[in-house]
């Protein structure tokens, strides 16, 4: 009786607290920054760069802007990704970053009160990890931080039956990291983060064009090549992208056309390892877990399921269905989002909460 005092009591005193500030999702990424607002909807998707006055120590742009300088600033001016591989390497700039998307999002919104926040995070992250992505929300002004790993996020997010007692699964391909997710009864039952995603991609189109054409292209080349005709498989029409880049040999400018089989062959080892980590974590399964699996068939989420071909090779690799999850490139932010409306319904979901918002007997 005194447990169900404690969550009516908890409930009233968030239901006022809410009345006096926003409630905001963050899918804190390696590529993109997306922000939700309650009542919004998605009101910011930005790249999580930020351009560094190296002089004065001041940020000089964050997000598109910050994007658009790189490869294009003077040497003191730098262009960074704070967040790298999903996890936070430089806090004072990942503060920074955060202080002005929340602001941007609260632009003309503003409350009483400092925001309740739900922040996505890959899977398996350490404690101390985790504590740097709650305590840099905490600097860029939030009153509340709510921490969840991103398959839970995701799959909550696509509306997964998560609370049910049989098994669903998910990959969230993002831009530094692929994390993987067994999810039964409201928590993960197997998962593993993999440093494969669409940052290892750019990286091998960057190192293909280097070997077989001898022309040095930058990282945001090499991602619009990606986005126009990566695939895994060939495509009915053949696909070409004109890049443009330095010559090796005369160090001139030089134009040529890539092919979607140059990309096939750049990114085809990385594929092969992504394929490798998902059989590993369906090896370590529980049979009645993959039994569900087969039934219900696996979800892809992130920028990454949107390469062509990549759902239909992995049924055919993995014998299970692969299919492509409404939105993907929103899905974990949206999974935040669901977690700040309905906060006691995914209590055991979220990672880590504020001391004060642990349930108590």
């Amino acid at each position: 009786m005194w447990r169900s005092f404690s969550i009516w009591a908890r409930n009233i005193r968030e239901s006022i607290l809410g009345y006096f500030s926003n409630d905001i999702g963050i899918d804190l990424g390696t590529a993109n920054t997306l922000v939700y607002v309650k009542g919004r909807g998605i009101v910011i998707n930005e790249p999580s760069i930020v351009a560094l006055n190296t002089k004065t120590g001041q940020v000089v742009a964050v997000g598109t802007q910050a994007k658009e300088m790189m490869g294009r600033t003077p040497p003191h001016i730098q262009a960074v990704q704070p967040v790298v591989d999903g996890v936070i390497s430089d806090f004072e700039v990942t503060s920074e970053m955060l202080a002005y998307l929340i602001n941007k999002a609260q632009s003309g919104h503003t409350k009483l009160l400092g925001p309740r926040v739900a922040i996505g995070v890959p899977s398996g992250i350490t404690s101390v990890e985790v504590r740097a992505v709650r305590d840099a929300a905490k600097a860029a002004g939030a009153r509340e931080v709510h921490i969840i790993e991103e398959p839970l996020a995701a799959a909550i997010g696509i509306e997964l039956p998560i609370h049910e007692p049989a098994g669903n699964m998910i990959i969230d391909i993002g831009g530094g990291t692929t994390d993987v997710g067994i999810i039964a009864l409201g928590g993960l039952v197997n998962s593993r983060n993999i440093r494969i995603a669409g940052d290892k991609f750019n990286s091998d189109i960057m190192g293909h064009i280097r070997n077989e054409f001898k022309i040095l292209i930058g990282e945001k080349s090499a991602e619009e090549i990606k986005i126009a005709i990566a695939s895994v498989a060939p495509s009915r029409q053949p696909l070409e992208a004109i890049v443009r880049g330095r010559d090796l040999v005369t160090g001139l400018p030089r134009e040529i056309v890539v092919t979607e089989q140059d990309v096939r062959n750049a990114i085809g080892h990385s594929v092969e390892e992504l394929l490798e980590a998902i059989k590993e974590v369906l090896e370590t399964t529980p049979p009645e877990i993959i039994s569900d699996v087969m039934q219900r068939g696996i979800y892809l989420a992130g920028g990454g399921a949107l390469i062509r071909g990549l759902p239909e090779f992995l049924t055919r690799s993995l014998g299970v269905p692969v299919v492509v999850a409404p939105d993907p490139l929103t899905a974990v932010v949206r999974g935040t989002s669901a977690v700040l409306n309905e906060i006691e319904a995914f209590r055991e979901a979220i990672l880590r909460n504020d001391d004060e918002l642990v349930p108590t007997e």
